[in-house]
């Protein structure tokens, strides 16, 4: 079977696209997605986050969610608001976002290369996300997340996206948030071909965002027992050319100091890296320089070359902080479940890390140079997983554009 294929999507009829398109499930918690789901009948966030329409205290796990999740899409259906592709296609997907633009392929990748590790991965998925993203797709009969994946830009395949754009789109929205989202369609069967057989001949894709949303596609296509070729052996994905994504830093903020004075943090500090006081918030340069801000104060860190070893997971920038700081000398040695420790989007800027330190809400933030797409691959390539938290993608995909019905 294809590592990609063609499919039927189910999407909005385009004037009603603005009113469906929604934020990704799980960037809202379930009052933002009320909230910003008030006065939109239509918007996604009633499949995607139907808790919102049941009272306010329900458990977003409760299994009545899933039932009126997917009540609420066959409402949009029975309404007209969503149409069924009438043959299998392609679409090609443009995120913009300040200035930033990506260009990608809608399509839905193969689960039996998922398990193969063909489509690689480089995280860790937890059992109760899996748990909800398979009864979600049970529910629906239907995933509707896409899974954002990456390829090794390749000229042909890049050119065959960019000469779609040409064309009129079938939607083009801008989000609340100011990210146009563009989308076009593929019908025409000799492009269909030359994008299947020119993914068949990669030798991977990656996942950049959504291993949780594959992996329940995975187990869902199990319980299905399909020969391979069924719609529930394949998910639906977003694929972009490695050399247009885009990764933000991902920070770090912490409680406390271990006990230590700040005189006594930057002592222990100078053994691994040369640090510089700086009159501005530091965004750092480079790999292996990182900013530091304490009681007012930010520090400029560059590690020391020979502590960069040659190893894709350990010399990556969240590594060797963690290795050289946040566990030697304040004391964290699980990022996963220590709660002194949490995690800032680079999305909300040096200034939120600022806040939260003079706050007193933390003592201690640190700045990362973003983590890049080959660092990723490479991790992926070496069957290894990075630390929790080291990349963040923006823009982020939209729900709602098309979905993948598995009947």
């Amino acid at each position: 079977m294809p590592l990609i294929r063609p499919f039927a999507g189910l999407r909005p009829v385009p004037e009603h696209a603005a009113d469906v398109v929604a934020p990704p499930y799980d960037v809202l918690n379930s009052a933002e997605a009320r909230e910003r789901a008030k006065g939109r009948p239509w918007s996604f966030l009633h499949i995607s986050k139907a808790e919102i329409d049941l009272p306010e205290d329900t458990d977003p796990y409760d299994p009545a969610v899933y039932a009126r999740s997917a009540e609420n899409l066959k409402k949009l259906l029975d309404d007209g608001i969503l149409m069924r592709e009438d043959k299998d296609c392609y679409y090609v997907y443009r995120l913009i976002m300040k200035g930033h633009s990506q260009t990608g392929l809608v399509a839905v990748a193969s689960v039996a290369d998922y398990d193969i590790n063909r489509v690689r991965k480089h995280e860790y998925t937890r059992p109760a996300k899996e748990d909800d993203r398979v009864r979600q797709i049970e529910a629906l009969n239907a995933q509707t997340g896409p899974v954002l994946l990456a390829y090794k830009s390749q000229p042909d395949m890049d050119a065959i996206l960019e000469a779609v754009t040409k064309s009129e789109p079938v939607v083009d929205v801008t989000a609340d948030d100011g990210v146009q989202h563009t989308f076009w369609v593929v019908d025409d069967d000799e492009t269909i071909s030359q994008l299947t057989n020119g993914f068949d001949a990669m030798q991977a894709i990656y996942i950049a965002d959504g291993h949780h949303r594959s992996a329940s596609a995975s187990r869902v296509a199990k319980t299905k027992g399909g020969d391979g070729n069924q719609n529930s052996d394949y998910f639906l994905s977003v694929i972009y050319p490695h050399n247009q994504m885009n990764i933000l830093d991902y920070n770090r903020v912490v409680t406390d100091l271990n006990g230590l004075s700040k005189d006594e943090l930057l002592s222990e500090i100078e053994a691994s890296f040369t640090v510089a006081t700086e009159d501005a918030a530091v965004k750092p340069g480079g790999p292996g320089e990182f900013g530091m801000y304490v009681e007012g104060q930010w520090y400029r860190l560059t590690i020391s070359p020979a502590l960069i070893p040659d190893d894709p997971v350990a010399s990556l920038d969240v590594s060797l902080l963690a290795d050289h700081l946040i566990e030697p000398i304040l004391g964290i040695s699980d990022p996963r479940t220590d709660s002194r420790i949490d995690f800032v989007g680079g999305i909300r800027g040096l200034g939120e890390l600022e806040k939260r330190v003079d706050s007193g809400e933390m003592a201690v933030a640190f700045s990362l140079f973003p983590t890049s797409m080959e660092a990723l691959m490479a991790v992926a390539d070496a069957n290894e997983v990075m630390p929790p938290k080291s990349t963040w993608f923006e823009p982020k995909l939209a729900d709602g554009l098309v979905s993948h019905v598995l009947d």
